[in-house]
């Protein structure tokens, strides 16, 4: 069955992960006209991506079926925000700049649910621009997508339990994990363990993730090669061990994706995430927040945040506010993985040498960077952010290496095309889109 694609809805929701998808169940039986824009080739976000030889699990297959299932529901995969147009209405909420792969236009919402996630911190150290060097996240992403590992030798290092769940996936698809090297202590690694009955579900995965090659109080120090990554070094408390290995995978948590939000206004809150109410809305009325966007804290309190999101913005707020017992219930589990996996920035910071680059996409490097003052200073004299990511990477980093608080683009959020920006001022024509 094909639709036609819509350029006005009640509702739209941007990102078609876990809270997107719960938050367009929740709004879907008040019969709202929603449409949920989202960048990838079918709905599930990062934890439910999909992809050759991948057994999707039971939850996202059922999201997946119920938003089939609803006529008012429109997916708009392939499909992703540029930028903001302009308002259409007073009763608008905001106007999107979309774009898909073979046009561009405005669509207009009386609301709007920003679902956009999270992405992979990644900091520079010396040799991490080596082909092989990927983050914890990517390379889980790269192997669901057919990325063949087998036989490979592979090292994880970062903080968190993304890189128990990544060394996970790549030992599946027959990788040889070498080293998990997480920078917390094994005190807090062991603390954080026994507070997991308070989540049985979580209690009962973590055996399955455990590892023979995790190591406590240990980081990356440099990734050795020439054309490609050949070795690793760590360090471990005091001792330095160097493994070879064809892959590196580092993660060093997760930065909340507040771009979209901040360029519509929307106040950041705790954890630098976007500021929430106890019913989901941000700081600018009619725009709500849900996920990991509001700071990380797993698919289940995103899936709660996207169905009390999705009420909420239907008018429904006594079904929103029902669900404020399972939000505390994973917000303190939120709260376990920010107290007992902290970056330790002081040692990241040090690892950088003058000519490691900080900005991949513009080849600045961390000499040039170190003399600037600021994150605008810093563009103004080397183009540090101004390449294809837009600073997401280096922003990041930026903002753990120097201190520095970047600030989001004022109307375009990724480059466009001149297509895109030309037809999103005039009405277009509809085109049909796969129903999913």
């Amino acid at each position: 069955m094909t639709m036609t694609t819509p350029t006005r809805c009640d509702l739209l929701i941007v990102g078609a992960g876990p809270a997107g998808m719960a938050a367009a169940l929740a709004a879907a039986p008040s019969g709202m006209r929603i449409a949920v824009v989202d960048d990838n080739p079918a709905p599930g976000g990062q934890i439910w991506r999909d992809g050759p030889d991948v057994q999707l699990p039971p939850l996202a297959r059922q999201h997946r079926q119920a938003l089939a299932r609803h006529t008012n529901i429109e997916i708009l995969s392939g499909t992703r925000v540029v930028g903001l147009g302009d308002r259409a209405s007073a009763g608008d909420a905001a106007s999107l700049i979309l774009e898909s792969a073979t046009r561009g236009w405005t669509h207009h919402a009386s609301r709007l649910i920003l679902c956009t996630g999270a992405r992979e911190l990644l900091l520079p150290f010396p040799g991490w621009t080596l082909p092989g060097v990927t983050g914890a996240g990517g390379l889980q992403a790269l192997i669901k997508a057919g990325l063949n590992v087998r036989g490979q030798r592979i090292v994880v290092a970062g903080t968190g339990p993304l890189l128990l769940a990544a060394a996970s996936t790549a030992r599946k698809a027959g990788a040889q994990v070498l080293r998990v090297a997480e920078m917390t202590s094994w005190a807090a690694l062991c603390v954080f363990a026994a507070q997991l009955v308070r989540w049985p579900a979580k209690a009962w995965q973590a055996p399955t993730l455990l590892h023979p090659g995790l190591r406590a109080n240990a980081h990356v120090l440099e990734a050795l090669g020439s054309t490609q990554v050949e070795a690793v070094r760590l360090q471990r408390g005091n001792t330095v061990e160097q493994l070879a290995c064809e892959r590196i995978a580092c993660g060093f948590g997760l930065v909340p994706n507040t771009h979209l939000g901040q360029m519509l206004g929307c106040a950041l809150g705790e954890r630098s995430g976007l500021q929430v109410d106890a019913l989901m809305q941000t700081t600018v009325p009619g725009i709500y927040a849900a996920g990991e966007c509001t700071g990380f804290g797993g698919s289940e309190r995103a899936l709660v945040q996207g169905a009390m999101a999705g009420h909420a913005a239907a008018g429904d707020s006594e079904a929103a506010q029902a669900l404020q017992r399972p939000l505390a219930h994973w917000n303190a589990f939120a709260d376990a993985l920010h107290r007992h996996f902290p970056l330790r920035a002081e040692a990241l910071a040090a690892l950088p040498r003058p000519d490691t680059f900080v900005c991949r996409c513009e080849d600045v490097a961390h000499g040039a960077l170190q003399a600037r003052s600021s994150w605008i200073d810093a563009k103004l004299h080397t183009r540090c952010g101004m390449g294809a990511c837009q600073g997401r990477i280096c922003g990041a980093a930026a903002q753990v290496l120097y201190g520095w608080a970047p600030q989001p683009a004022r109307h375009l959020l990724s480059p466009a095309r001149i297509a895109t920006l030309a037809d999103a001022g005039s009405e277009p024509t509809h085109e049909s889109v796969p129903r999913i």
